[in-house]
């Protein structure tokens, strides 16, 4: 395999490349159907994200979310 870059070290990235290569044997081998399941499933909590920021208040969240302009 190339020198991979931007990843994260030690530890984390172990864990990372563990849990990639169980994505890849639930794809039965297939990397790219199992980019696209995490890609997919990534949109849908982003979407989940933006509908519980339009709920909850700055003030309720302590400011973990910027307040809507």
């Amino acid at each position: 395999m190339g020198r991979r870059q931007n990843v994260p070290a030690g530890e984390a990235m172990a864990e990372l490349e563990l849990v990639a290569q169980q994505a890849i044997a639930a794809a039965n081998g297939d990397a790219v159907a199992a980019l696209l399941y995490v890609l997919t499933r990534n949109a849908e909590l982003e979407r989940e994200l933006a509908l519980s920021r339009a709920a909850i208040s700055n003030g309720f969240s302590r400011g973990w979310h910027k307040a809507r302009l």
